[in-house]
């Protein structure tokens, strides 16, 4: 990710895949409290395709920071700050940016470790992505002619806010019930299977 709009863009880096995805959004205070979201709604919240959701957390791009799947039958949690991720990394793919780009670009961001990301403005011309923190920033990557499209960050936040307020959520300290939902899972695997 380019933080410098003129900063030259044939540069390509390839980032390991990073496993603790809270870290991009650790320093913020609003954050809503942690609670559990399923697959198919935090799919729904972030506008991707269940394929989508397993293929990421698959290959490290957007792990589920709440619960990590322990098995064949068991089911991930996404947080909060997992399906903002999520629904970042949708609007990027949107705009043509390359998986590989987005994983650069969200590594760039956990290891600058923002203190605000509602500020943020990330920008894509399709091919690379730069983050702007201010509108002299924004104004001189457009006279460049380099971007063509814009992520205000702070949006998102609201937007998924919206969305995962009326999503069912999972209460990750309730132990017991995840554990009956997964005996359950593994019974139904057995039966299908003998």
């Amino acid at each position: 990710m380019n933080s410098d709009p003129h900063a030259d863009r044939t540069a390509q880096s390839t980032v390991p895949a990073v496993r603790a995805q809270g870290v991009l959004f650790e320093d913020m205070v609003d954050a809503p409290a942690e609670v559990g979201y399923r697959g198919p709604a935090a799919c729904k919240a972030a506008g991707i395709t269940y394929r989508q959701l397993d293929y990421w957390a698959r290959t490290g791009l957007v792990e589920p920071g709440v619960r990590a799947a322990s098995g064949s039958g068991s089911q991930r949690l996404y947080g909060f700050r997992d399906v903002l991720v999520l629904k970042v990394v949708k609007r990027l793919l949107d705009t043509g940016v390359s998986l590989q780009q987005i994983r650069v670009a969200v590594s760039a961001l956990r290891e600058r470790g923002i203190e605000d990301l509602a500020q943020i403005t990330l920008m894509s011309d399709g091919a690379s992505v730069y983050e702007c923190t201010s509108a002299q920033d924004v104004f001189d990557l457009v006279q460049g002619g380099q971007g063509v499209f814009g992520i205000a960050v702070g949006r998102v936040w609201r937007e998924v806010e919206n969305e995962l307020a009326v999503l069912p959520s999972v209460d990750p300290a309730d132990d017991a019930a995840l554990a009956l939902q997964d005996e359950l899972a593994q019974r139904r695997r057995q039966r299908q299977a003998g």
